[in-house]
């Protein structure tokens, strides 16, 4: 008896032991510093480390400095939070670009710098950069998780910068500066752009919304500032990728390289007869709106009242959290 009651002390206790160094390799504050002071030098690397599906959210604070990777976010690494030293120094770049991955037709979708397959991923004085140049479509920032935060920080490329994916996916930018050249903002998911800079460097396209058919929103930008680079004079808020794309501007200030038409068509379709293209309380030079589009439409009052953070990214599930709770990215 003496000997069995001792098997099992000693079996009990290796799983005790076993247990708890089990969960003390389990890390929620992490350090990158190319630098070597913190626990990695390699975003990529820290995102591997990450335990998959975690009870609380894991932080990865990120020193300055340029990280020339190609990085995943993978599904399973889901509620990291990455924090960026200063958002002008922590840079993210990579030069991917259509012809150089050489994948096909959908090559364009294999170019990113930074993919988030991940969801209730929160990013933070950060810069992502495709450094390609304008050679075509590069992928700076990819997105395709729900619950996707980005503030402050600044998303860098030319053509089809910024990929907002996945249909039914919900995801904010806050106080960012966001730059492209043709279509540069595009994609699927419901997003919220919220007091952002967007910077046209060519005459082209801001928007390429492909929103499908039944959602309540699409794009919607609210108290943001678009601007243009010298000589920039031509541009159009958006066309639709694909049929029932929605891109709403309210309360913008749009600068004079906004055309007066200001939206246009998918060369060769009639898809303008599905949009929604509104406006509305914009200033600037740009929004003079007796030029627009005749297919485009200036919200009322009353329909303006339903664009509000929380309609906006609205719960798909009763137990889910509101919007205004998950944005912060402190759960």
């Amino acid at each position: 008896m003496k000997v069995r009651y001792c098997i099992l002390s000693l079996i009990s206790l290796t799983f005790f032991l076993y247990s708890n160094v089990s969960s003390g390799q389990d890390k929620y504050e992490i350090i990158v510093a190319q630098d070597g002071r913190g626990d990695y030098t390699s975003l990529q690397a820290a995102i591997d480390g990450c335990k998959a599906f975690p009870e609380k959210r894991i932080v990865i604070h990120v020193m300055n400095g340029i990280y020339k990777e190609k990085i995943v976010v993978p599904a399973c690494n889901s509620r990291i939070s990455m924090i960026g030293e200063s958002v002008d120094k922590t840079i993210i770049s990579y030069g991917d670009y259509f012809n150089k991955v050489n994948r096909g037709r959908n090559s364009t979708f294999y170019t990113y710098t930074f993919l988030v397959e991940a969801d209730d991923f929160y990013a933070e004085n950060l810069t992502f950069e495709n450094s390609a140049g304008p050679v075509g479509q590069a992928v700076a920032l990819h997105v395709n998780g729900d619950r996707c935060v980005f503030r402050n920080c600044h998303i860098l490329g030319n053509q089809d910068t910024l990929y907002t994916e996945g249909s039914d996916n919900r995801q904010y930018f806050k106080d960012c500066y966001i730059e492209g050249t043709t279509d540069f903002i595009f994609g699927s998911a419901t997003v919220l752009f919220d007091s952002c800079i967007i910077s046209s460097k060519a005459n082209s396209y801001i928007t390429a919304a492909s929103t499908p058919m039944g959602k309540s929103f699409g794009y919607v930008f609210m108290n943001c500032k678009l601007m243009a680079s010298e000589g920039v004079n031509a541009v159009y808020l958006g066309r639709p990728w694909r049929d029932y794309a929605k891109v709403v501007f309210i309360h913008c200030e749009l600068g004079a390289h906004i055309l007066p038409e200001g939206w246009s068509d998918w060369s060769g379709t009639p898809r303008y007869r599905t949009v929604f293209y509104a406006e509305s309380a914009n200033s600037g030079p740009g929004c003079d709106i007796s030029k627009r589009v005749a297919w485009s439409h200036q919200l009322s009052k009353k329909q303006v009242l339903k664009y509000t953070l929380k309609n906006i990214l609205s719960p798909e599930l009763p137990l889910e959290k509101q919007a205004d709770q998950w944005i912060t990215g402190k759960d």
